[in-house]
């Protein structure tokens, strides 16, 4: 692979005009496709097998045209003090406010709380419930300004007015300043880690045009493919970030190329055939964790995790080919590594290192120069030799004591980790909000004039087509219900036009997102095998409640397999990169620590409220279900691309000749740096999310950062070097017989060495016999 994608890379420097013309051609195709595509329009959010997707496509079926998946909104009105909403003024204000909102064109129906008993015992709040025909999420703007538009005007009458419902959960954009700021640190760190405006700009510019290609394609196709909005938010974020990163690890290493006394072609090809190897990888990785989510069967994650795959894909291409053409126009303004504007010390160093040391499993002509004897001044001057920088002196370190930095790694994210096991899974509801939403103030004014429970009712569906009595089946169903506990209220039974198929709306005691709710529906669902047996009914529970309960244990229930499924496959896909047992395995261990202690800070954060003030968490409750298994998808994609582009650059070492100690060191000395910058990218680009007033998204941010955190910097940079060190060369262990079956990928870029290679590497390994003796 490394001599293929090295040819790549110097054709790509070479015809750099088309090359480029090529990319900008796409973004322009994918641009107008965007512009001229038909909006996407309504999409369904279904999750396939659940009890309470089974009762809405019944309720589809037998109550047609009640939209019974469709989404709801609240208006809730308090009177003021010493008033009530039965007082004439405010319920013509009430009235006037119905009226308005039966005109929106996504509207079913719209309740008059004074006909459909929604007013409180003691007459201060009621409330009026909007249908639409839409689920919540893809609901129009428009049909959202009305509904906001409609509390506004009746606020203004001088009663207290909020809005609530799943109407307007949709589409939270994270904060644009936490964004802009997030990029702007990504910016500083390239200009730091590459040393100048130009080589910093390039990784900027592939990982957009790579996001503007991706995420215009899936708005170009999201009508023909019923893709809705959040299908391009996990895109937009991981093409971000990965194409960043990718483009950083080759421009990087193009520069280490030149260090060695390269010619910028060659060194383009060098760089794509090293580090472009990386990249293949780990974009690979990338690629079977986002297309795993398959594996949950949700369409909406199936669809995100293609689209954001896909987008992997067209960073990984632009990082192996537009990156070597932009590196030629670039030319002499990107710098090899060390090398100062003007600093004609520096080129004679690498001139005279090149002639002693060249390539000796990793080591520079630079550092050659520097082994061979004192370092030269501007002016010739015998100098000193140069300080090792903090990642060869904590390589190093580590390699001394490594008993000792593995135990305290292990240790501190373990008790980081034991937060996890009490983790609540559920999804957000307006109760989460912060107490300064419309949608929040809402929610307390309806538990207030209520019940905590009324926020979330349950549906019941009772389907009597094989009963013999299905108006004693649904009573049956009733009174069993009437019977449980957390119950506050059961409405009666309402029939179908056929009469086969009735509905039960149930207040719970408590509020949604409580383990008492919970329990309550899996006792009314109890209860549905007995009234089976006996009436010939079945019992369904649904709701926007219920089916949250339903989304979570999916996602729990497919946990395992998706870890196994997508662990398996890149542990087979790393051994063929490493050519090692042992090191793919602790790659995934390493990965389930971090994970794990990521799960733990998100949940000491946000379900028991440490330190939430610190990022903005109003209020605590369940973790968002979907958080463990994006966590386990996106971590480890972004966990392999640390530990490929490090130990990549050990195992080049070793395979040099280097000692298996010596091999670390290298690999820090020439990796180190830029994994930590890519690192710090990575946790700003999340970190901006944080900035959002969500808390889903809040959330979401704040654990992704802290994984890779946790896993940059902890994992790869302490434990990794310390499991490698203490296992010396049984790390690179193969059996013989898996060693012949595997095919040789050449990630080291072994291929790519010349005779002239060869003797340089001769001589610099005497060199480095005389500077140790």
């Amino acid at each position: 692979m490394a001599t293929f994608l090295y040819k790549l890379g110097r054709l790509a420097f070479r015809r750099r005009h088309f090359v480029a013309l090529i990319w900008v051609a796409l973004l322009t195709l994918a641009g107008v496709g965007a512009a001229s595509a038909p909006p996407a329009g309504t999409t369904s959010f279904s999750i396939p097998g659940v009890e309470a997707q089974k009762a809405f496509d019944l309720l589809e079926q037998r109550f047609p045209g009640a939209s019974a998946d469709g989404g709801t909104g609240r208006i809730v009105f308090k009177a003021p003090e010493g008033e009530k909403m039965t007082d004439a003024a405010n319920k013509a204000t009430v009235e006037k406010t119905v009226k308005a909102l039966g005109d929106g064109s996504e509207v079913v129906s719209v309740t008059d709380p004074f006909t459909t008993n929604a007013v409180s015992k003691d007459g201060t709040v009621a409330y009026t419930s909007v249908k639409y025909d839409a689920p919540g999420m893809e609901l129009k703007d428009s049909t959202r300004d009305a509904l906001e538009k409609a509390g506004d005007e009746a606020r203004a009458t001088g009663l207290t007015v909020d809005v609530g419902g799943d109407a307007l959960q949709a589409g939270a954009e994270p904060g644009a300043i936490g964004e802009v700021i997030g990029l702007a640190i990504a910016a500083v760190v390239l200009v730091i880690t590459l040393g100048s405006l130009v080589a910093a700009g390039l990784p900027l510019l592939t990982a957009i045009i790579g996001v503007g290609i991706g995420v215009s394609t899936i708005t170009a196709l999201a009508k023909a493919l019923d893709l809705g909005d959040t299908t391009s938010t996990l895109a937009l974020m991981i093409g971000l970030a990965v194409g960043i990163d990718y483009a950083l690890f080759i421009v990087s290493r193009y520069r280490s190329e030149l260090a060695e006394g390269r010619d910028r072609e060659e060194a383009v090809g060098r760089a794509t055939g090293t580090a472009g190897s990386a990249v293949v990888f780990a974009g690979l990785t990338v690629v079977i964790a986002l297309a795993g989510l398959a594996v949950v069967n949700v369409p909406m994650l199936t669809k995100m995790g293609l689209a954001a795959a896909g987008t992997v894909v067209v960073a990984v291409l632009i990082a192996l080919t537009m990156i070597p053409a932009l590196l030629g126009y670039a030319g002499k303004r990107v710098r090899a590594t060390g090398e100062k504007r003007g600093s004609n010390g520096e080129k004679s160093g690498r001139k005279n290192g090149r002639k002693t040391g060249g390539q000796t499993g990793g080591t520079t002509g630079v550092e050659a120069g520097e082994m061979t004897g004192a370092t030269t001044g501007g002016k010739g001057r015998p100098g000193k030799q140069a300080k090792p920088g903090l990642g060869v002196r904590w390589a190093s370190f580590v390699i001394r004591r490594p008993a000792a930095v593995l135990l305290l790694g292990v240790v501190g994210l373990g008790a980081i980790a034991v937060p996890a096991t009490q983790l609540e899974l559920g999804l957000p509801d307006d109760g989460s909000q912060p107490t300064s939403t419309t949608q929040r103030r809402a929610y307390d004014l309806l538990s207030e004039g209520f019940g905590p429970g009324f926020n979330g009712p349950l549906m019941i569906v009772v389907d009597a087509k094989d009963s013999d009595d299905p108006k004693a089946a649904a009573t049956t169903v009733t009174d069993g219900i009437k019977d449980l506990e957390d119950v506050a209220t059961v409405t009666p039974a309402m029939f179908n036009k056929a009469g086969d198929t009735a509905t039960i709306t149930v207040i719970p005691g408590s509020k949604p997102s409580s383990t008492q709710t919970e329990d309550l529906v899996h006792a009314i669902r109890g209860q549905g095998t007995d009234v089976r047996a006996d009436t010939g009914a079945q019992v369904l529970v649904t709701g926007t409640t219920a089916m949250n309960i339903d989304f979570s244990q999916k996602l729990n229930d497919a946990l395992i397999p998706y870890l196994g499924l997508v662990v398996g496959l890149a542990f087979l896909l790393l051994i063929v990169v490493f050519r090692s047992i042992l090191v793919p395995l602790k790659a995934a261990l390493g990965f389930l620590l971090s994970v794990l202690a990521a799960l733990g800070a998100v949940v000491a954060v946000f379900q028991w409220g440490w330190l939430g003030g610190l990022i903005g968490v109003e209020e605590t409750g369940p973790i968002m279900s979907m958080m463990p298994i994006f966590m386990v998808g996106v971590v480890f994609g972004l966990a392999m691309d640390y530990e490929v582009f490090l130990v990549t650059r050990m195992r080049e070492a070793y395979v040099h000749g280097e000692s298996p100690g010596q091999a670390i060191v290298t690999g820090f000395r020439h990796s180190a740096k830029v994994v930590a910058a890519a690192a710090i990218i990575m946790m700003a680009v999340f970190g901006g999310f944080i900035s959002s007033t969500e808390s889903m998204i809040k959330m979401i941010g704040f654990g992704l950062a802290i994984a890779v955190f946790f896993d940059a910097f902890i994992v790869r940079m302490a434990i990794v070097p310390a499991v490698l060190a203490l296992l010396g060369k049984k790390a690179w262990w193969l059996p013989k017989w898996l060693d012949r079956a595997l095919p040789n990928v050449d990630v080291e870029g072994e291929g790519l060495k010349t005779p002239a290679d060869a003797a340089s590497s001769r001589d610099g390994d005497e060199d480095r016999e005389l500077v140790h003796a």
